[in-house]
């Protein structure tokens, strides 16, 4: 027969501290266990919310409407959020095609090369390097200025260039325009990899070709959106937190992953107030060279240096196809904070950006700039891809795990 629980005022003050403890841990686990239950079909709306606005090119009207809903969402987590416009002149195609015969395959022009007139290029169609008028290659998304095609582009040896885009899965991949204020080499209208056989064999009979990508300039505004948690002491350098907003299509992995996670970060850290300042940017422009990055930088000279550090919360986190992390940092201690945090969170480190190399996407800026920095980007199948949309693109478990990792990086960067 088991004994009766003794009353509060007979328990030692052992007993009392292992009861009311336990009480309260159990309390705390039940609270995070609600939080994490709240959290992940949170992130599934977020980016559901953020996909079905339409193609995130930077400065058109779906980019503008975005920026809009994230200011929303910044103000519901409690923070006032400001619209940080810069301008551009933007690329709005009109006509982009290759053709031969009676068949036509639409394309999407690279946005840091030339143009041509609504007329278009006609010539004959062969491996790069040759002496026709149109070169063939087949290139990976964002190596448009690097191996076979970039030598071609600065050798400008040919009228134009067809480029095969190569995602790991099928359809249309368009590189960014990294050297978007400093256009060079031909007209290169990029097309899907189905249509690689159609165009390998005109390339082997040096068939005609007719190259269309006929565009129009448009001086345009893009904004970026920016948020602070003041800090105890805003005399402190502050830290950073980025994230580009903007992209090709749907872009549900590619950027939704680290939407989210930067806005959960703010619910996260404005429970206790950090030590300095944490300063919040999501950037437009980022298939553009990072024309939204560098706009916020330029806008507060030195911060790259007077920040305590950044953390650039990068493509592909926490896609769901064929998933990967990559992590890039300016220095061995913060790659170890970031290291640990994901380490306990149960988050793989795939791969580890050699110390020195130039990072990829927005830490780039920071890198070139002599600032701290630690950066997460992920691995999607589906990177750059009309299909990066829908429930099956993106891991909200996985997220919210990224989001407990990036926590507890911002908090050990606010107290350093």
């Amino acid at each position: 027969m088991s004994s009766a629980p003794r009353p509060l005022a007979s328990l030692s003050r052992r007993g009392f501290l292992s009861a009311t403890g336990a009480a309260f841990f159990s309390r705390a686990r039940l609270s995070q266990d609600n939080e994490h239950r709240d959290l992940v079909p949170r992130i599934g709306f977020l980016i559901q919310q953020f996909e079905r606005q339409g193609d995130h090119r930077t400065a058109t009207a779906v980019d503008r409407a975005s920026a809009d809903w994230l200011r929303h969402e910044v103000e519901r987590a409690g923070f006032a959020a400001m619209l940080e416009p810069f301008s551009l002149s933007r690329v709005d195609p009109i006509a982009v095609s290759v053709s031969s015969g009676d068949r036509t395959i639409a394309g999407v022009p690279l946005f840091d090369a030339a143009f041509t007139d609504a007329a278009g290029i006609d010539g004959r169609l062969a491996a790069l390097g040759t002496d026709r008028e149109i070169g063939l290659v087949a290139s990976a998304p964002n190596q448009a200025a690097a191996g076979a095609l970039g030598a071609a582009r600065r050798a400008n040896r040919h009228q134009a260039i067809v480029c095969v885009t190569k995602g790991l899965r099928p359809g249309l991949c368009p590189s960014n325009a990294d050297f978007f204020l400093k256009p060079f080499g031909p007209p290169v209208v990029q097309v899907p990899d189905v249509d690689e056989p159609w165009l390998a064999d005109l390339a082997r009979r040096g068939a005609a070709l007719r190259v269309i990508a006929h565009v129009a300039r448009t001086p345009a505004t893009a904004v970026n959106v920016t948020t602070k948690i003041a800090g105890q002491d805003s005399s402190l350098p502050p830290l950073v937190v980025m994230t580009p907003r903007s992209g090709w299509y749907s872009c549900a992995s590619e950027r939704g992953g680290g939407i989210v996670c930067w806005l959960e970060l703010m619910r996260t850290l404005k429970t206790s107030r950090p030590v300095r300042d944490i300063v919040f940017v999501a950037s437009s422009g980022h298939e553009l060279g990072h024309l939204g990055i560098n706009a916020f930088v330029d806008a507060r000279p030195g911060i790259i240096k007077a920040s305590a550090a950044w953390m650039h919360l990068g493509a592909n986190i926490g896609a769901a196809v064929e998933p990967g992390n990559t992590v890039q940092s300016s220095d061995d201690r913060s790659e170890a904070i970031l290291v640990k945090a994901m380490s306990e969170a149960d988050l793989p480190v795939d791969r580890r950006v050699p110390r020195g190399t130039v990072p990829g996407g927005e830490a780039e800026v920071i890198h070139r700039g002599g600032g701290r920095y630690v950066s997460i980007i992920g691995r999607s199948a589906l990177f750059h891809n009309p299909d990066d949309r829908g429930a099956g693109a993106v891991d909200p478990d996985v997220i919210a795990r990224f989001i407990d990792a990036l926590t507890n990086v911002a908090r050990a960067f606010a107290r350093a």
